[in-house]
């Protein structure tokens, strides 16, 4: 890791700080859940960007740093689900804690092939809410057009995140050589916070509606 990526991952966590500075300010004034949701997946962020920092990308290779990467889209998705679709909160809950917990079993004590096998389904459930959640709410005027920029934050983390796990599978996905993916992936996450960031603070300026 170089220094650039050290101050690059260092400029990520400064961003989740404000982005969980903002949902706490919102949830004294509301209390509503997603907000919760929200400052779980945006800790992981920072937490996930200073472990990198202090045992280089040799610390992707822990088993537990997978699973507390999980909780990154997990919490995203899970916060989108509460905001705009809130019937369906309890549902995604137990899908979300179903991962959790498959992806933790077969991490420590399952055949090293169901471990790769799933962790991309529910990365992948997870992605497509975060890609379609937003658009979905623009559309039916939940929220006004800036908030795409959280669809477009959730489909950088899902390039970042399949890349990785083809490398972890063996395979490389298209041109993203392990040289690639870790030349690019400090960068990646700093423009996915920026992303997430610029699509919520749009959304939280934005007058709520009933």
């Amino acid at each position: 890791m170089t220094l650039f990526d050290q101050i690059v991952l260092l400029l990520t966590g400064l961003v989740a700080i404000y982005l969980i500075l903002r949902f706490f300010h919102r949830y004294r004034s509301t209390s509503q859940v997603c907000d919760v949701y929200y400052m779980v997946s945006f800790a992981v962020l920072l937490v996930a960007g200073l472990l990198l920092i202090l045992f280089s990308y040799d610390a992707l290779a822990n088993p537990l740093v997978v699973i507390v990467a999980y909780l990154l889209p997990a919490g995203l998705s899970l916060g989108l689900v509460a905001e705009f679709y809130p019937r369906y909160e309890k549902a995604y809950l137990g899908f979300v804690m179903l991962g959790l917990i498959a992806i933790a079993v077969t991490r420590f004590v399952g055949p090293a092939g169901l471990a790769t096998a799933v962790l991309p389904i529910f990365h992948s459930v997870a992605g497509l809410l975060i890609f379609a959640i937003p658009i979905m709410a623009i559309t039916g005027g939940k929220a006004g057009g800036g908030f795409l920029w959280v669809t477009i934050g959730g489909t950088l983390i899902g390039l970042g995140g399949m890349a990785l796990a083809f490398l972890k599978a063996g395979k490389q996905l298209l041109f993203f050589s392990a040289d690639v993916v870790f030349t690019i992936l400090a960068p990646l996450l700093l423009l996915m916070a920026l992303a997430f960031a610029w699509g919520f603070v749009k959304h939280l300026a934005r007058p709520q509606r009933a």
